[in-house]
Protein backbone atom coordinates (compact mmCIF):
# COMPACT_ATOMS: atom_id res chain seq x y z
CA UNK A 1 0.00 0.00 0.00
CA UNK A 2 1.31 3.41 -0.97
CA UNK A 3 -1.12 5.65 0.97
CA UNK A 4 -1.73 7.47 -2.67
CA UNK A 5 -5.02 8.45 -3.03
CA UNK A 6 -7.44 7.43 -5.66
CA UNK A 7 -7.67 9.53 -8.64
CA UNK A 8 -11.53 10.98 -8.56
CA UNK A 9 -13.48 10.76 -12.09
CA UNK A 10 -16.23 12.16 -13.15
CA UNK A 11 -18.09 9.74 -15.78
CA UNK A 12 -19.77 11.75 -18.90
CA UNK A 13 -22.14 9.17 -21.44
CA UNK A 14 -24.99 9.87 -23.17
CA UNK A 15 -26.12 6.30 -23.10
CA UNK A 16 -27.27 5.32 -19.41
CA UNK A 17 -26.69 1.72 -19.25
CA UNK A 18 -22.77 2.41 -20.95
CA UNK A 19 -22.62 5.06 -18.19
CA UNK A 20 -23.61 3.15 -15.46
CA UNK A 21 -22.33 0.48 -16.11
CA UNK A 22 -18.51 2.11 -16.75
CA UNK A 23 -19.08 4.01 -13.67
CA UNK A 24 -19.43 0.64 -11.64
CA UNK A 25 -16.52 -0.88 -13.43
CA UNK A 26 -14.28 1.98 -12.65
CA UNK A 27 -15.61 2.17 -8.93
CA UNK A 28 -14.60 -1.42 -8.37
CA UNK A 29 -10.94 -0.44 -9.14
CA UNK A 30 -9.11 0.64 -5.90
CA UNK A 31 -6.86 3.56 -7.47
CA UNK A 32 -9.97 5.30 -8.51
CA UNK A 33 -12.99 6.80 -6.95
CA UNK A 34 -15.99 7.87 -8.94
CA UNK A 35 -17.46 11.56 -8.07
CA UNK A 36 -19.90 11.26 -10.26
CA UNK A 37 -21.94 10.88 -13.51
CA UNK A 38 -23.29 12.77 -16.48
CA UNK A 39 -25.92 12.77 -19.28
CA UNK A 40 -24.77 15.79 -21.04
CA UNK A 41 -22.28 18.59 -21.63
CA UNK A 42 -24.35 20.83 -19.72
CA UNK A 43 -24.53 18.46 -16.79
CA UNK A 44 -20.62 17.61 -16.87
CA UNK A 45 -19.65 20.75 -16.89
CA UNK A 46 -21.99 21.78 -13.41
CA UNK A 47 -20.95 18.61 -12.24
CA UNK A 48 -16.86 18.56 -12.60
CA UNK A 49 -17.91 22.34 -10.99
CA UNK A 50 -19.69 21.06 -7.92
CA UNK A 51 -17.19 17.33 -7.38
CA UNK A 52 -13.59 19.11 -9.01
CA UNK A 53 -12.57 15.62 -10.42
CA UNK A 54 -9.01 14.96 -11.10
CA UNK A 55 -9.66 13.43 -14.31
CA UNK A 56 -13.00 13.82 -16.46
CA UNK A 57 -13.63 10.85 -19.20
CA UNK A 58 -15.65 12.10 -21.61
CA UNK A 59 -18.25 11.10 -24.74
CA UNK A 60 -18.21 13.41 -27.71
CA UNK A 61 -21.66 13.20 -28.88
CA UNK A 62 -24.37 14.07 -26.94
CA UNK A 63 -27.33 15.91 -27.08
CA UNK A 64 -27.20 19.76 -26.71
CA UNK A 65 -23.80 20.59 -25.69
CA UNK A 66 -21.37 18.20 -27.00
CA UNK A 67 -18.61 16.84 -25.27
CA UNK A 68 -15.51 18.75 -26.87
CA UNK A 69 -17.70 22.29 -25.99
CA UNK A 70 -17.57 20.60 -22.14
CA UNK A 71 -14.44 20.01 -22.24
CA UNK A 72 -13.55 23.55 -23.23
CA UNK A 73 -15.36 24.62 -20.36
CA UNK A 74 -14.20 22.99 -17.49
CA UNK A 75 -10.77 23.16 -18.38
CA UNK A 76 -11.77 27.38 -18.87
CA UNK A 77 -12.48 26.99 -15.47
CA UNK A 78 -10.11 24.57 -14.14
CA UNK A 79 -7.41 24.18 -15.77
CA UNK A 80 -5.76 21.53 -13.85
CA UNK A 81 -8.60 18.77 -14.73
CA UNK A 82 -7.21 16.05 -16.99
CA UNK A 83 -9.66 14.67 -19.84
CA UNK A 84 -9.44 11.45 -21.28
CA UNK A 85 -11.73 11.37 -24.29
CA UNK A 86 -13.48 8.03 -24.76
CA UNK A 87 -15.41 7.71 -27.98
CA UNK A 88 -16.44 5.58 -30.78
CA UNK A 89 -14.86 8.61 -33.26
CA UNK A 90 -12.00 7.64 -35.74
CA UNK A 91 -12.85 10.69 -37.47
CA UNK A 92 -9.75 13.26 -37.87
CA UNK A 93 -11.14 16.00 -37.06
CA UNK A 94 -12.86 14.53 -34.10
CA UNK A 95 -9.32 13.97 -32.89
CA UNK A 96 -7.80 17.49 -33.24
CA UNK A 97 -10.92 19.45 -32.00
CA UNK A 98 -10.42 17.33 -28.13
CA UNK A 99 -6.73 18.33 -28.61
CA UNK A 100 -7.57 21.76 -29.32
CA UNK A 101 -9.54 21.75 -26.45
CA UNK A 102 -7.38 20.93 -24.11
CA UNK A 103 -7.84 16.63 -23.69
CA UNK A 104 -4.90 14.97 -22.78
CA UNK A 105 -6.63 11.41 -23.09
CA UNK A 106 -8.21 9.33 -26.79
CA UNK A 107 -9.36 6.74 -26.58
CA UNK A 108 -11.83 4.25 -28.37
CA UNK A 109 -14.63 2.78 -26.91
CA UNK A 110 -13.71 -1.12 -26.58
CA UNK A 111 -10.32 -0.02 -25.16
CA UNK A 112 -9.92 -2.81 -22.64
CA UNK A 113 -10.35 -1.91 -19.14
CA UNK A 114 -6.86 -1.83 -17.51
CA UNK A 115 -5.89 0.42 -20.86
CA UNK A 116 -9.07 2.65 -19.42
CA UNK A 117 -7.40 2.97 -15.96
CA UNK A 118 -4.03 3.37 -17.22
CA UNK A 119 -5.12 6.76 -19.22
CA UNK A 120 -6.61 7.87 -16.28
CA UNK A 121 -3.94 7.47 -13.70
CA UNK A 122 -1.50 8.81 -16.44
CA UNK A 123 -3.45 12.12 -17.31
CA UNK A 124 -3.92 12.57 -13.67
CA UNK A 125 -0.29 13.21 -13.35
CA UNK A 126 -0.21 15.45 -15.89
CA UNK A 127 0.67 12.77 -18.98
CA UNK A 128 -1.21 12.53 -21.81
CA UNK A 129 -2.39 9.27 -23.45
CA UNK A 130 -3.66 7.86 -26.59
CA UNK A 131 -4.78 4.88 -28.13
CA UNK A 132 -1.75 2.86 -30.57
CA UNK A 133 -3.69 2.97 -33.87
CA UNK A 134 -4.59 7.12 -32.87
CA UNK A 135 -1.10 7.98 -32.17
CA UNK A 136 0.04 7.00 -35.30
CA UNK A 137 -2.47 8.74 -37.20
CA UNK A 138 -1.19 12.10 -34.81
CA UNK A 139 2.60 11.20 -35.31
CA UNK A 140 1.81 11.11 -39.17
CA UNK A 141 -0.24 14.28 -39.50
CA UNK A 142 2.42 16.48 -37.42
CA UNK A 143 5.54 14.94 -39.63
CA UNK A 144 7.10 17.20 -41.69
CA UNK A 145 5.63 17.73 -45.52
CA UNK A 146 8.68 18.25 -47.46
CA UNK A 147 7.23 19.92 -50.75
CA UNK A 148 8.91 18.87 -54.28
CA UNK A 149 11.82 21.10 -55.76
CA UNK A 150 8.98 21.78 -58.64
CA UNK A 151 6.85 22.89 -56.04
CA UNK A 152 9.14 25.22 -54.15
CA UNK A 153 9.71 27.14 -57.58
CA UNK A 154 6.22 27.22 -58.98
CA UNK A 155 5.49 29.47 -55.22
CA UNK A 156 9.22 31.20 -54.40
CA UNK A 157 7.43 33.75 -52.32
CA UNK A 158 5.48 31.57 -49.96
CA UNK A 159 6.80 30.52 -46.98
CA UNK A 160 7.07 27.11 -45.30
CA UNK A 161 3.64 27.24 -43.57
CA UNK A 162 2.16 29.01 -46.72
CA UNK A 163 3.43 26.09 -48.75
CA UNK A 164 1.76 23.24 -46.10
CA UNK A 165 -1.27 25.82 -45.85
CA UNK A 166 -1.49 25.88 -49.47
CA UNK A 167 -0.61 22.16 -50.08
CA UNK A 168 -3.76 21.28 -47.96
CA UNK A 169 -5.66 23.47 -49.59
CA UNK A 170 -5.16 21.75 -52.74
CA UNK A 171 -5.46 18.50 -51.34
CA UNK A 172 -9.42 19.69 -50.91
CA UNK A 173 -9.64 20.68 -47.59
CA UNK A 174 -11.55 23.05 -45.72
CA UNK A 175 -10.38 25.77 -43.40
CA UNK A 176 -11.70 24.15 -39.98
CA UNK A 177 -10.23 20.75 -41.35
CA UNK A 178 -6.48 22.63 -42.09
CA UNK A 179 -6.98 24.87 -38.55
CA UNK A 180 -7.61 20.82 -36.67
CA UNK A 181 -4.91 19.66 -38.93
CA UNK A 182 -1.98 22.31 -38.24
CA UNK A 183 -3.01 23.21 -34.50
CA UNK A 184 -4.21 26.39 -35.54
CA UNK A 185 -7.33 28.90 -35.31
CA UNK A 186 -9.62 29.02 -37.91
CA UNK A 187 -9.07 32.72 -38.35
CA UNK A 188 -5.20 32.19 -38.65
CA UNK A 189 -5.84 29.87 -41.26
CA UNK A 190 -8.19 32.56 -43.15
CA UNK A 191 -5.29 34.58 -42.87
CA UNK A 192 -3.01 32.34 -44.42
CA UNK A 193 -5.14 31.30 -47.52
CA UNK A 194 -5.57 35.01 -47.61
CA UNK A 195 -2.03 36.03 -47.94
CA UNK A 196 -1.06 32.39 -50.35
CA UNK A 197 -4.04 34.33 -52.78
CA UNK A 198 -2.54 37.32 -52.83
CA UNK A 199 1.21 35.81 -53.51
CA UNK A 200 0.82 33.51 -55.93
CA UNK A 201 -2.05 36.26 -57.77
CA UNK A 202 -4.97 33.61 -57.69
CA UNK A 203 -8.78 34.97 -58.17
CA UNK A 204 -9.99 32.72 -55.51
CA UNK A 205 -9.61 29.69 -53.73
CA UNK A 206 -10.46 27.30 -57.26
CA UNK A 207 -7.42 29.18 -59.17
CA UNK A 208 -5.25 28.40 -56.04
CA UNK A 209 -6.52 24.88 -56.22
CA UNK A 210 -5.92 24.15 -59.81
CA UNK A 211 -2.26 25.93 -59.87
CA UNK A 212 -0.83 24.04 -56.63
CA UNK A 213 -2.21 20.23 -58.41
CA UNK A 214 -0.76 21.49 -61.63
CA UNK A 215 2.77 22.32 -59.62
CA UNK A 216 2.22 18.79 -57.84
CA UNK A 217 0.80 19.99 -54.52
CA UNK A 218 -2.31 18.17 -53.18
CA UNK A 219 -2.03 14.86 -54.36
Amino acid sequence: MTGKPPVRVLVVDDHPVFREGFAALLGSIDEVEVVGTAATGAEAVEQAARHEPDVVVMDVSMPGMDGIEATRHILRERPETGVVVLTMSEEDGTIFEALRAGARGYLLKGAEPEEVVRAITTVSGGGVVFGAVLAGRITEFLAPRPQSGAAAAAFPGLTAREHEVLGLVAAGLSNGDIAARLFLSQKTVRNHVHAVLGKIQAADRAEAIIRARDAGLGR
